[in-house]
């Protein structure tokens, strides 16, 4: 029992954020009558959510190196403006087109990154100025009009569906194999991660705690995937998310890169003695942010299957709440991709949840910054506690 209560007080931010999700999904599908957790409504939530998680997974690793990014919503809405403007007014390939706003994403952040790392102006100001700036070329851009339809192969990225093996059925069989595939990997993984951590004499938790978290996992997975499969199988946008998620993790937890970014974060000064080149690693991570971004921004765009003015407004609160609730600090070093994404679907549980019972957008943003202030709080509080 007390190893227990030690595994859960340790990892108390990771946990509470899971358990927190649950809660929230029960509490509003009781309060909608069962409507959140519909096949349906379950897609939407992904699909809907899908930018915000973009975005929360570049914004993960920025609040990481103890900086900030104000700009992603406007960055987001100009990439979206040009995407629009390539395609529908200049004709360009959907291919050419998104390559291009891919890049101009990341000169955008090397821009921003550039004031950042080697200018040493506080990421605030410069990104502050980024919001205004791009918010500003998306006028520009759109000339005030919204440019709409896009061609149906660029809304593929947003709005499509692996096409299944048995078509017709009410149930897309393909989903559930993809989703039994992913079990079994995950189970070998961690059993090697396991054994690994035993050969080596790491300290590892009890048999019955790791079979009973592989079995929760598992369960969770395969409900998952046997919901999306009641409707249209794996939207084309998870698909996307997976590849982000499993690479990014892969990126922070097992490469050098990811241990000097956590570095820098971490102790920017202790860093640079250690021979950790942090200006680059900043630099870096806003290049990174301004890529995210501008996939985010067509996603959008894509889902929306228009370019407007007014696409990405409040896109930066949600992806900093959501970093933020995922377990990153604003003192830098620590922070996870998995608790971005959980972050993410928090605050997209929330927006849905209160849309389906009706509750206005004013009331809905008043709440969500009432969740970022507790969860800022939450980690001054539990940072103190442990100074004590």
């Amino acid at each position: 029992m007390t190893k227990l209560k030690l595994l859960v007080t340790n990892n108390v931010r990771k946990f509470g954020m899971i358990i927190a999700l649950i809660g929230i999904a029960l509490f509003f599908q009781v309060l909608t009558g069962g409507a959140l957790l519909t096949p349906l409504n379950v897609t939407n939530i992904i699909m809907q959510n899908s930018y915000i998680i973009v975005l929360a997974i570049g914004m993960m690793i920025i609040i990481i190196t103890g900086e900030i990014d104000l700009s992603v919503g406007s960055v987001a809405a100009f990439i979206g403006a040009l995407a629009g403007f390539f395609m529908a007014t200049l004709s360009l390939p959907v291919s050419a087109s998104v390559l291009i706003c891919l890049i101009v994403g990341a000169i955008i952040g090397a821009w921003q990154g550039f004031w950042v790392a080697y200018m040493r102006i506080p990421s605030f100001i410069v990104t502050l100025a980024g919001m205004l700036l791009f918010r500003g070329l998306t006028l520009i851009v759109l000339d005030g009009r919204t440019i709409a339809p896009l061609p149906d192969s660029f809304r593929t990225m947003s709005a499509a569906f692996l096409p299944d093996i048995n078509a017709g059925g009410e149930i897309k069989l393909l989903t559930l194999i993809i989703g039994f595939v992913a079990s079994v990997l995950y189970i070998l993984y961690e059993i090697r991660l396991r054994k690994v951590a035993k050969f080596y004499r790491f300290k590892v938790t009890s048999k019955g705690f790791f079979v009973f978290k592989i079995s929760f996992f598992v369960a969770a997975l395969n409900l998952f995937t046997y919901f999306l499969a009641l409707y249209r199988g794996l939207p084309v946008v998870l698909l996307i998310l997976v590849t982000l998620v499993l690479g990014y993790s892969f990126i922070m937890s097992k490469t050098v890169l990811g241990r000097h970014i956590y570095a820098v974060g971490g102790n920017m000064n202790a860093a640079q003695l250690s021979g950790v080149r942090t200006k680059k690693m900043k630099f870096l991570a806003f290049v990174n942010m301004g890529v995210l971004a501008a996939l985010a921004g067509l996603i959008f765009t894509a889902r929306l299957n228009a370019s407007t003015p007014q696409a990405g407004t409040l896109f930066e609160l949600d992806a900093i709440a959501a970093a933020v609730i995922g377990g990153a600090s604003f003192s830098g070093g620590v922070g996870s991709i998995f608790g971005a994404v959980i972050g993410a679907l928090v605050m997209g549980v929330l927006n849905n949840g209160m849309s389906l019972m009706g509750i206005g957008t004013d009331w809905q943003q008043a709440i969500k910054g009432l969740v970022l202030l507790s969860a800022v709080a939450f980690d001054v509080l539990n940072k103190n506690k442990g100074r004590m």
